[in-house]
């Protein structure tokens, strides 16, 4: 399908990939530029040459391309958490989800994503300013209508009741335990994102109080290659570290 002005693409070279859309002007690289808008009617996977001469293959962008190209105010939760995440809460076509702590919108994106024109995502955020980023970001997936943002700070409990996962990120999620027991549906799952051991115990001594089973914590690590077949190997650098994750379920009674 030829590609049209309001259209995002991958732009890829030499192991590169920038994310831009058409509407953009020009895109300048120290491989030269690319005038965009002679881009329209191209199709995904043409070639293209900058200004030096440089090829360029034009790449359908994915969910993957747009979380890592956000615009941040905050560190975002990385892809290879959001997967997994996504799949240990079971997230899909219209389900109702909460979230608590939108920062950049990274997360927010993804459940937005994956709920569908049917679900909705509810996400609590003090800081106004991150909701505007979060929203911002959420626009160039056309996904902004999925989120209902609250802009508050949860202290004890939740406005909704019955939600099908909640997932908090805040800095003192064990504070909010209670509140997310409150509005979970029986069975279904709970997610929470911390940096830190010690905050893990905290959580973990704050499920002990309530009927919440099959409790797990983990983190991931993920380690990219280089791509030469003849001397495959680690790359130098990887992103380790990210946060610990912690998952259980609520049932009505231990």
């Amino acid at each position: 399908m030829p590609l049209k002005k309001e259209d995002y693409l991958v732009l890829f070279c030499d192991g590169k990939r920038y994310l831009v859309s058409l509407k953009e002007g020009f895109f300048h690289t120290h491989k030269g530029v690319i005038k965009l808008s002679e881009l329209e009617g191209k199709e995904y996977g043409d070639c293209v040459f900058s200004s030096k001469g440089e090829k360029f293959h034009l790449l359908k962008p994915t969910l993957f391309d747009f979380l890592m190209k956000l615009r941040r105010e905050t560190q975002i939760i990385y892809p290879k958490d959001i997967g997994f995440i996504l799949v240990k809460l079971g997230i899909s076509e219209g389900m109702k989800v909460l979230e608590c702590g939108c920062g950049s919108g990274a997360l927010t994106t993804a459940l937005a994503f994956f709920v569908g024109e049917k679900g909705k995502v509810f996400s609590y955020e003090k800081e106004e300013k991150f909701i505007e980023v979060a929203r911002e970001n959420l626009k160039r997936l056309n996904l902004e209508g999925r989120v209902i943002f609250k802009h508050k700070e949860v202290l004890e409990t939740f406005e909704e009741e019955e939600v099908d996962a909640l997932f908090l990120d805040v800095k003192e999620p064990w504070k909010l335990i209670p509140g997310a027991y409150q509005s979970l549906k029986g069975g279904h799952p709970l997610g929470v994102l911390v940096p830190t051991t010690n905050q893990v115990s905290m959580v973990l001594k704050a499920l002990e109080e309530y009927p919440f089973v099959d409790i797990e914590v983990l983190e991931i690590l993920l380690r990219p290659y280089k791509t030469n077949p003849e001397r495959l190997r680690p790359e130098d650098t990887m992103i380790a570290h990210t946060g610990y994750l912690i998952f259980a379920k609520k049932v009505l009674e231990k």
